[in-house]
């Protein structure tokens, strides 16, 4: 079991790197019951259901629409636009990680499909791009723009004028990306069989389809209304699989839930010690831009945001950095861990590919708007 114990962590990096975080912040700070209250038990929750959600699609085949139809896409830089600019879209609306667990698995399943695996990693880097870039327009794009929105009292309006240039650049760089990635072949062929992507439906299943399609409405529209009875949404999505579909409920990705829990408790144990909230107080205040983006490579950008917001008196600086943060590192944003463990569980053992390649492009992105951004927020 020892032995075991020890593979799996070997195996799995990010959720080692969780682990010992959370356990030297406990050191640091002892355990109370304000620590177990400031764990972002939504966050966990609406994860749970997602991945056990999209499991179920998976199993009952239901993006073969879908997929039948991306699959007539002709030509390999088009497929990727398609595929990068659903997420940068998406995101907007759904959130940035949910727009990653929905069309990560559909793009490693074309690629697999057109002999097209050598892209994978590049494009994979290029929608998580676009997940954390796409989103921060809105206010509910991802969970740390939804937190400094509610905490500021800033309207609507004015929060997606100030995230506007940033949204529109971030949009033509990717695509220059994805130029610049097929510049030997701007018409690079691809060729799908609809038998490689689609299974047809079979109708004895017309009910678990059905299902998941309600279920997923369901828990989409609890994001989206930011509904305070997202424990009750929670236990009616885990009835519903308990009852119709136990299955799905071993497949679901518990190790990254453990992995998300694990950052929440460290960055709770950090905010609860006096010592570090009054270096925060002290030094925070007019360095809002590069502390949201180096405490973010510790604690990851949406616990960044909630230990910073309390000493933070520029709000534009706060929120440029947080949502550029993740571009730097895997760590920097939640929605980054995401993708890395939907490709590991895909290609394992894989991992450090991934961060190689996600680290050197994104960090290229990163230093092409880091200047224009401080510049942004410095004189406009």
């Amino acid at each position: 079991m020892f032995k075991k114990i020890i593979a799996l962590f070997k195996k799995e990096l990010m959720l080692s790197v969780s682990l010992l975080a959370a356990i030297v912040s406990l050191f640091i700070t002892p355990p109370t019951m304000a620590l177990l209250e400031n764990i972002d038990w939504k966050t966990l929750a609406t994860l749970f259901m997602l991945l056990s959600v999209l499991e179920g699609f998976k199993k009952e085949n239901i993006f073969s629409p879908l997929l039948k139809r991306t699959a007539k896409i002709s030509t390999m830089k088009w497929l990727t636009c398609f595929l990068v600019y659903s997420v940068f879209l998406t995101s907007m609306f759904v959130t940035n990680d949910v727009s990653l667990i929905i069309f990560v698995p559909i793009t490693i399943i074309l690629f697999r499909a057109g002999n097209k695996e050598k892209y994978i990693l590049p494009v994979l880097t290029f929608e998580n791009i676009a997940a954390i870039r796409g989103s921060l327009l809105t206010p509910f794009g991802s969970p740390q723009n939804l937190f400094l929105f509610s905490q500021s009292g800033i309207s609507a309006p004015s929060f997606i004028l100030m995230m506007l240039p940033l949204w529109i650049f971030s949009a033509i760089l990717l695509f220059c990306f994805i130029t610049f990635l097929f510049r030997k072949d701007q018409k690079e062929a691809l060729q799908i069989e609809d038998k490689d992507v689609c299974t047809p439906w079979e109708k004895e299943g017309r009910f678990k389809r059905i299902l998941y399609l309600v279920l997923f409405v369901v828990v989409i529209t609890s994001i989206v209304t930011r509904t305070t009875w997202w424990p009750f949404v929670t236990l009616f999505v885990a009835l519903s699989l308990l009852i119709f579909d136990r299955k799905i409920l071993v497949k679901t990705d518990y190790v990254l839930l453990l992995t998300f829990f694990c950052f929440f408790v460290f960055s709770s144990s950090i905010c609860q010690n006096p010592a570090i909230s009054q270096f925060l107080k002290n030094s925070v205040a007019g360095h809002e831009y590069a502390w949201s983006i180096l405490l973010s490579q510790i604690i990851s950008n949406v616990p960044a945001s909630i230990v910073l917001w309390p000493f933070t008196t520029n709000l534009k600086a706060l929120i440029y950095g947080l949502d550029s943060a993740g571009l730097c590192s895997i760590i920097g944003s939640l929605a980054s861990v995401i993708n890395l463990r939907l490709y590991n569980k895909e290609y394992p053992g894989k991992a450090m590919s991934f961060i190689k390649t996600f680290t050197w492009i994104s960090l290229i992105f990163f230093a092409i708007v880091v200047i224009p951004q401080w510049l942004l927020y410095t004189y406009f």
